[in-house]
């Protein structure tokens, strides 16, 4: 029976255990008379929800506190092994699968490099694939047991009610891919657990925002410097975060060809990718078969030696161009969008770290007005490389809150295109 404002008891049932278990996940361990105040609910409506929870196996105790005079509360926290959530992380260097329970300690991890052939749809699905039933058999973990699969890729993603996600990366070439379908299609995950594909800057900016260091921040920016940069934007109103193609900003006029096709884009200037090859253009020497983090290290290592040696002059002035260029592109996310924080990740990011942060922070200043410029920190990530991958896992996690802590019905089956029927066949080892 549904009341004045639609809401049937259904719906006031899930949206407590929801409110229950979020406190208990973010704050817990607290006790029923805690629990109260920190959800709105009675006394009433959370001894009902709590047993509930516990009869679910959701919820069990963690302990007692002594009360004022009482006798002593017990502690309820969210059971670890409730659920379990897989992460994915389509990177620029490797396919990264992670394995975590329902607390995001790491069960199992798999990593797969991409080298040739990097972006090749048969090899993402193949290794996604192949990945995830790799970690289910290190934990030896019955797939029902998973809550579902979040996975963080570059572009543009789209939800569409006839294929499932899709996927538009003009950099990686990707058009309109139907990933959700074609992972789908032979998957090792069961149709209870779906495949939940979203960008991979707000991936990382989720995870920063619920466990790094977004957290208490009501409007921030979190960037993903990698071989490319792109970002993700936390308000209010979008508070799981929305991701913005900064990195096609364009910053220069007729400038460098960026690849995406277009001239002068912040990431033709300010991705890992651009900054080695301006590097290589202006004599840096890299030896020949390294991948992109194994030559950022060379660079730094040329433009910061240790030991008292002479810096690389070429390396050092093209890092102190990206800084500024860098810069320059933060500075318009200050003025669009006044943050409190901007948040630096992503492998070139932290690798580049603090003696690169202090550069960019400066000519972000210089660039934005001055108001919006004084009230923003600019910093680095605390979640290191990991990141992208537990904010992946979070998109299940997420949806298991939304749902009341209900494990998902079967999920549909989206139509394979016939250029990709092939993959069907193709079984995970």
């Amino acid at each position: 029976m549904a009341g004045r404002n639609g809401r049937t008891v259904r719906d006031l049932r899930r949206a407590n255990r929801t409110a229950v278990l979020q406190r208990l996940y973010f704050d817990g361990p607290l006790s029923r008379f805690e629990l109260g105040p920190a959800t709105g609910l009675s006394s009433g409506s959370v001894s009902n929800v709590v047993a509930d929870l516990v009869a679910d196996g959701l919820v069990e105790e963690a302990g007692s506190v002594d009360s004022d005079g009482g006798r002593p509360r017990t502690l309820l926290r969210v059971a670890p092994a409730s659920g379990h959530m897989i992460g994915v992380d389509v990177g620029e260097t490797r396919v990264r699968v992670e394995l975590f329970d329902l607390t995001l300690t790491e069960l199992a991890r798999a990593e797969r490099p991409l080298v040739q052939q990097r972006y090749d749809v048969d090899v993402i699905v193949g290794h996604i694939r192949d990945g995830i039933a790799e970690v289910l058999a290190t934990a030896a973990l019955p797939p029902e047991r998973l809550l579902g699969a979040g996975i963080g890729v570059p572009g543009i993603v789209e939800h569409t009610a006839d294929r499932g996600a899709v996927v538009h990366g003009q950099t990686i070439g990707w058009d309109a891919v139907p990933l959700e379908a074609l992972l789908r299609a032979g998957s090792p995950l069961p149709d209870t657990a779906p495949y939940l594909i979203d960008n991979g800057a707000k991936t990382l900016g989720q995870a920063e925002m619920w466990f790094g260091a977004g957290r208490g921040a009501r409007n921030a920016v979190v960037v993903l410097f990698g071989s490319g940069v792109g970002a993700s934007l936390v308000t209010p109103e979008a508070e799981q975060g929305r991701a913005v193609e900064w990195g096609h900003l364009t910053v220069r006029v007729r400038g460098r060809r960026c690849r995406c096709g277009a001239l002068g884009c912040l990431e033709a200037y300010a991705g890992a990718e651009s900054l080695l090859a301006r590097w290589r253009e202006e004599g840096g020497r890299v030896p020949q078969g390294t991948d992109e983090e194994t030559a950022l290290t060379t660079m730094l290592a040329a433009a910061y030696p240790a030991g008292g040696e002479a810096a690389d002059p070429v390396a050092l002035a093209v890092l102190e161009e990206t800084a500024e260029y860098l810069g320059a592109g933060l500075s318009d996310l200050i003025n669009l969008f006044q943050p409190e924080r901007i948040l630096i990740g992503g492998w070139a990011g932290l690798q580049l770290g603090t003696r690169f942060l202090p550069a960019v922070r400066r000519h972000a200043v210089s660039y934005a007005l001055r108001h919006p410029a004084q009230k923003v920190t600019v910093e680095l990530g605390r979640l290191g490389p990991d990141a992208v991958t537990v904010g992946a896992a979070i998109l299940p996690l997420a949806d298991f809150f939304a749902r009341g802590g209900r494990h998902p019905e079967p999920v549909p089956d989206y139509p394979v295109p016939a250029w990709r029927t092939a993959l069907q066949e193709r079984t995970p080892h």
